[in-house]
C-alpha cells in the first residue's frame, strides 16, 4: 500500500518509519495544510497518517484510492466522519496515549489556580512579599471539583483530585460511576449541578454540536464567584469571549485553558492579558514518554490495517 504523512509537526518520525519498514513501507512526509494540498500531494495514497490537515467531503471525492486515515491524537475534528464513511475510509485515532499527561496537566492547572501560584510568583519576582495579595484561598478538602466527561482522562483526573481530598462530582452522558470500576467516590451530577455548585469545573469531553459553547455566558453567570474553569479537552467548548468578560468582571475567580478555538491563540484574543487566566499551548498531552507512545501507536494501527487485521481504535463505521 502507498502510505504517506499528510502533515506532522514533530521533530522526527523515526519511530513510525521503523515500524512501517517491517511491512516494506516507506512513507513520504508532506506538509499539507489545505484541501487542495491534500488532493494534490496525497493522490494515490491508501493510508494517510494525519495530524491537522482537513479531510472534507471534497477531499474524499478527490482521493478515491484512500482507505484509512490514522490521526495523531484523540480528537478527529479535522475529519468529516460522515463523508469518510460514505467514501469507505476507515478513520482511526489514538485515544489512550497521554491519559496521565492530560490529567496531570489539568491537575497542575487546577492547583495553580486554587493556590494562586502564578500571580504570587509574579508578585515576588516584582519585589512583593505579601500573602495578603492572594486572599482568599480555601482549604482543598473543603472544595468540590466537578468533572464534565468521565472517559479515560476524566476518570484519571477525578481519581487524582479525590486522592488530595477534594470532593468529586461528575457527569458523563455515557458513563455512570460505579463500585465495580472503583469510581463510586464520584457523586453523579448534572451539568447544571456541576456548574452551579463546583469550585473547580474541569472539562474532559469531546467537541460536538452538543458541547460547543457548553460553557457560555449563561453557564458562567450560574457559577460561584470563587469557581475556576479548567479546559484541557477541546477549544470551542468554552465561549472564549464570554469567559473573558466573566474574568474581567470578577464574576468567577479564574480559568486555565490548554486548548482554544483557534490555535495558536490569536493576538487579538480577549483572553490575553487577564491575570486570572492561565494559558498553555495545547501541551497537556506531552511528555517524552507520551510522544513516543503516540508515534508508535499511530504506526502500529496503520500496519494492522495494511495486514488486513482488525484495527484497535476505529472512530467511524464503514
Amino acid at each position: 500500500m502507498k502510505v504517506v504523512f499528510s502533515d506532522l509537526d514533530h521533530d522526527s518520525h523515526d519511530i513510525e518509519d521503523a515500524i512501517l519498514a517491517e511491512v516494506g513501507v516507506s512513507a513520504p512526509l508532506f506538509t499539507c495544510r489545505t484541501e487542495d494540498e491534500l488532493i494534490t500531494q496525497c493522490a494515490g495514497a491508501q493510508v494517510v497518517l494525519n495530524q491537522y490537515a482537513p479531510f472534507t467531503a471534497r477531499v474524499f471525492d478527490a482521493l478515491p484510492e484512500l482507505k484509512q486515515i490514522v490521526r495523531y491524537g484523540v480528537g478527529v475534528n479535522n475529519v468529516d466522519l460522515e463523508a469518510a464513511s460514505k467514501a469507505g475510509v476507515q478513520v482511526c485515532n489514538v485515544p489512550d496515549y497521554g491519559m496521565n499527561e492530560v490529567a496531570d496537566h489539568a491537575l497542575a492547572l487546577s492547583l495553580a489556580l486554587l493556590r494562586k501560584v502564578v500571580p504570587m510568583n509574579a508578585s515576588c519576582h516584582a519585589g512583593g512579599w505579601d500573602y495578603i495579595e492572594a486572599i482568599p484561598i480555601r482549604r482543598l478538602r473543603e472544595l468540590t471539583v466537578g468533572v464534565i466527561g468521565l472517559g479515560r482522562i476524566g476518570q484519571v483526573y477525578a481519581r487524582k483530585m479525590n486522592a488530595i481530598d477534594l470532593k468529586v462530582i461528575g457527569y458523563d452522558k455515557f458513563y455512570t460511576p460505579n463500585a465495580k470500576d472503583g469510581t463510586d467516590y464520584i457523586a453523579p451530577a448534572t451539568v447544571e449541578e456541576i456548574i452551579s455548585t463546583a469550585d473547580v469545573i474541569a472539562i474532559f469531553c469531546p467537541l460536538t454540536d452538543e458541547t460547543r459553547n457548553l460553557i457560555d455566558a449563561k453557564a458562567l453567570a450560574a457559577m460561584k464567584p470563587n469557581a475556576v474553569v479548567v479546559n484541557t479537552s477541546r477549544g470551542g467548548i468554552v465561549d472564549e469571549a464570554a469567559l473573558a468578560q466573566a474574568l474581567r468582571a470578577g464574576r468567577i475567580a479564574g480559568a486555565a485553558i490548554d486548548t482554544t478555538e483557534i490555535e495558536p491563540l490569536p493576538e487579538d484574543s480577549p483572553l490575553r492579558g487577564i491575570p486570572t487566566c492561565l494559558i498553555t499551548p495545547h501541551m497537556a498531552w506531552y511528555s517524552e514518554d507520551s510522544a513516543s507512545e503516540l508515534k508508535r501507536k499511530v504506526a502500529e494501527e496503520a500496519v494492522r490495517f495494511i495486514r488486513n487485521q482488525p484495527v484497535n481504535w476505529p472512530v467511524n463505521k464503514i
